[in-house]
């Protein structure tokens, strides 16, 4: 079992964090509940990138 994990460790940390940067687009994009806790005038910056590119 050790030896498995140790094959796919790299792989699935590569994955995870590709879906960790997925997430956090799309978290923006949504104004979900990350967005919302950033200040003001990063949200409307990342508002108005994501208007314009949508």
């Amino acid at each position: 079992m050790k030896r498995l994990s140790k094959k796919y460790k790299k792989p699935i940390i590569i994955f995870i964090m590709i879906l960790f940067v997925f997430a956090g687009l799309l978290d923006i994009k949504y104004e979900g509940l990350l967005f919302q806790l950033l200040p003001n005038s990063i949200q409307t910056y990342l508002a108005d990138i994501f208007k314009k590119s949508g």
